[in-house]
């Protein structure tokens, strides 16, 4: 089983991208004008689940961009997901 430093060495450089990467597109939305949008709403409420000490961050964040409503659409308005909860 690798340890701690082991799974650093390997995955820490991607995982540091991704952090800048996400703060480059919060600093993009933020200096544009207009309003933003549930998905910006969504990325806001799984953001904070990344710093906590839950075991199951991927799962919490996963649920939290995910549509929980039971009743299917009346009808598709278009094909694809939004990627997060419409409020």
């Amino acid at each position: 089983m690798p340890s701690k430093k082991d799974i650093l060495d390997l995955h820490f450089m991607d995982a540091r991208y991704k952090l800048i990467d996400i703060a480059a597109f919060l600093d993009r939305i933020e200096r544009h004008p207009g309003e933003t949008d549930f998905r910006f709403d969504g990325l806001k409420k799984a953001l904070p689940i990344l710093l906590s000490d839950r075991p199951d961050r991927a799962r919490a964040v996963l649920e939290a961009l995910s549509d929980h409503s039971t009743e299917p659409a009346e009808k598709a308005t278009f094909q694809g997901a939004f990627g997060a909860p419409q409020a």
